[in-house]
């Protein structure tokens, strides 16, 4: 068996030299092939993703960015008309510039923009699209596309612990630009809160004004909670604290402050008056 498989051996080592050769020439041509098809897989892809960013419009690529969950896409009509962006021009700066930029329009002099005045143009976009959103999340469309984000919960939920992680609703604290940064309002407890993202915290409340989540409760009736929030009550070995508890503790620390300083004004009369007497003697 050793010597008949040796043989075998030796007959496969000894194979043609053409037989060799084409068979190296095969498998170079079909790396070739393979690494040509992989090639054209990659470039179609990278055109279909190209193709697919030139269909993206600003309005849905702004909404996707990581810290930008709070905003709803604003629909392209209501831009569009004159009378929903009166007195905005006076708020923004390089305005048109900025609108043409949400509605993907080129501008005819955008060419002769330095680079610093481009980086001024998309924040204006962005301060732009944040005060039209706040208009449009008060109209019957605005408030069903927030809405169904509500549902989503994509505004986060309440912080308090006896809300049992309630969803919350955006809001701001002033209704002027660069005021004060977006909080999240609780339907339950009806306080307001930090949100807990650092990139939403960041946003202008402005962009989300101060009329929402209470128009919003008022749409959507049925969210709001029926039950009055539970709330914490503070115990001592299981027994509650009276309110009044903290009052009487605090008039005792007064009495005892009183008596030591009384207590000090005797000794010290004390004193002078003995001092008297041995200065008339």
């Amino acid at each position: 068996r050793k010597q008949k498989a040796a043989a075998i051996g030796h007959k496969r080592r000894r194979a043609p030299a053409a037989v060799l050769f084409f068979l190296e020439g095969q498998r170079h041509v079909n790396m070739k092939y393979f690494s040509q098809q992989v090639a054209a897989s990659e470039t179609d892809e990278s055109d279909v993703s190209a193709s697919e960013d030139d269909d993206t419009s600003w309005v849905t690529w702004f909404c996707s960015l990581q810290g930008n969950e709070f905003f709803c896409e604003v629909d392209e009509d209501y831009i569009q008309d004159e009378f929903n962006l009166s007195g905005l021009n006076l708020q923004v700066p390089y305005y048109d510039y900025a609108l043409d930029l949400i509605l993907d329009i080129d501008s005819p002099h955008e060419e002769m923009l330095t680079e610093e005045q481009h980086e001024l143009v998309e924040s204006a976009a962005e301060m732009l699209y944040g005060l039209i959103h706040q208009r449009f999340i008060l109209t019957s469309r605005g408030l069903s596309a927030m809405y169904e984000k509500f549902k989503n919960v994509d505004f986060g939920r309440c912080p308090r612990v006896l809300c049992g992680g309630a969803p919350a609703l955006p809001v701001g604290q002033a209704d002027v630009p660069r005021t004060s940064t977006v909080k999240i309002f609780c339907p339950k407890c009806e306080d307001i809160y930090y949100p807990r993202s650092k990139l939403q915290g960041n946003i202008d409340g402005a962009y989300f004004g101060t009329t929402f989540p209470h128009l919003f409760l008022m749409t959507y009736n049925h969210i709001r909670p029926s039950k009055v929030p539970s709330k914490y009550t503070p115990k001592i070995f299981g027994f509650k604290i009276h309110p009044s508890s903290y009052e009487i503790s605090n008039n005792r620390k007064k009495e005892k402050k009183g008596d030591k300083t009384n207590a000090q004004n005797s000794h010290a009369s004390r004193d002078a008056s003995n001092l008297k007497q041995l200065q008339g003697k």
